[in-house]
């Protein structure tokens, strides 16, 4: 397993077990916690900045497949950017292609779908705004 971790990190938790298939393809910041049981699948790119917080059980998903039925057995790989002081509730999911802003919330169980924008607050399925920070 290789993550390529910030030169000058200072504190990086990660509780196990954490699930990874391609951990070259994620970057993470200083400072960042990873709670238990968290799934990453990385073939697309991760990048987690720096004051992080993933809670347990967090799904972050940049893989998926075509839609059109012959070629559904291929995949299809799109970043996930999760910006400064994000908070990751337990449980949610966060799907291709989304960036999570600068200390934006996503609630526990949230199915995020779409980018989030800086200093806001999502849940639901699929992810809503909810209020600013």
């Amino acid at each position: 397993l290789s993550i390529i971790l910030d030169t000058k990190v200072q504190d990086v938790t990660v509780f196990t077990p954490l699930y990874i298939n391609y951990g070259k393809h994620i970057r993470i910041g200083q400072n960042v916690f990873i709670n238990f049981d968290c799934t990453f699948l990385a073939l697309g790119g991760i990048t987690i900045e720096d004051d992080v917080l993933i809670g347990p059980k967090v799904s972050l998903v940049t893989e998926n497949h075509p839609l059109d039925p012959k070629e559904r057995k291929g995949l299809i790989g799109k970043p996930i950017h999760i910006k400064k002081n994000a908070w990751i509730g337990a449980n949610a999911t966060i799907l291709p292609g989304v960036t999570i802003g600068e200390n934006a919330v996503v609630a526990a169980g949230a199915v995020v779908s779409k980018d989030v924008p800086d200093n806001t607050i999502v849940g639901g399925i699929p992810a809503k705004f909810i209020k600013n920070v």
